[in-house]
């Protein structure tokens, strides 16, 4: 089994404690958001293959990392680090403290345990958030994140209903095919020039006339080589039918989330 932890929450930033403890007691209960119907996990090392964990700031659990690897989990990180100020990433840290967290996390873990993700990509005429700009603002996070991870994984904003409830939402625009298309070549060719692979999660558009592949941000393969276990490839198909994850267990709850993203659909 792998456990997802979370795409409905940040666990690391959030809620390390709590997910320490649920850890240590070798399960949690979790309550399907659409049917409220309550299941056991099994978090026992033996029953979980890998921990893939989703956070804009895992500073919070880093400390923990070594009891994990102690207790023998397998884990990897999803780590979201985008150019946005606090109009629109209320509660993060500031950029250059992010930035010295994924080096270190990296530097502790291996950068094939920390994946980059530039995610969502919003447009937004009266913001200046253009195509230029966020073409600058990837290399200069190219630059500085190449060295400690293998791949970036993009993908544009989609406007959920929370989302265009937001009042800062109101400014953002939906991007046409073309802005996506062109965008995605200019971040393709820069994470070339980095030496990084680049994927795109649950796109709509084909984007791989630029050069971006589909991602898997629940990676089998990923997970293979870090476990050396033969993990499934099945895909999710409790996911959108664009994502190409492998099956999950999340562990985490909607609504629960400290960072204040104008733009999430799980808070």
């Amino acid at each position: 089994m792998i456990v997802s932890a979370s795409r409905r929450t940040d666990i690391p930033a959030c809620f390390p404690e709590e997910f320490m403890e649920r850890i240590r007691s070798g399960f949690c209960t979790m309550k399907n958001p659409f049917s409220g119907k309550e299941s056991r996990i099994s978090l026992a090392p033996g029953d979980v293959d890998c921990i893939v964990f989703w956070s804009k700031n895992p500073g919070p659990l880093m400390a923990h990392l070594p009891e994990l690897a102690e207790r023998g989990f397998a884990f990897y990180f999803q780590f979201t680090l985008t150019p946005y100020d606090r109009k629109v990433e209320r509660f993060l840290p500031p950029k250059p403290e992010l930035i010295r967290t994924f080096r270190m996390l990296s530097e502790r873990i291996g950068r094939d345990r920390v994946v980059w993700r530039y995610d969502p990509i919003i447009f937004s005429d009266s913001l200046c958030l253009t195509g230029r700009w966020h073409e600058q603002q990837f290399r200069i996070l190219s630059d500085q994140l190449a060295p400690y991870t293998d791949q970036c994984v993009i993908s544009f904003l989609d406007f959920y209903g929370k989302c265009r409830r937001e009042p800062v939402c109101r400014a953002f625009r939906e991007a046409t095919d073309g802005e996506m298309l062109d965008l995605a070549g200019r971040f393709a060719r820069i994470a070339g020039e980095a030496g990084l692979r680049i994927a795109a999660c649950a796109e709509k558009l084909d984007l791989s006339p630029a050069g971006v592949e589909s991602a898997h941000c629940i990676d089998a393969e990923r997970i293979g080589r870090i476990t050396g276990k033969r993990i499934s490839s099945a895909r999710d198909r409790g996911q959108r039918k664009e994502c190409g994850c492998a099956v999950s267990r999340d562990i985490g709850r909607y609504g629960s989330c400290r960072n204040g993203c104008v733009y999430c659909y799980a808070s």
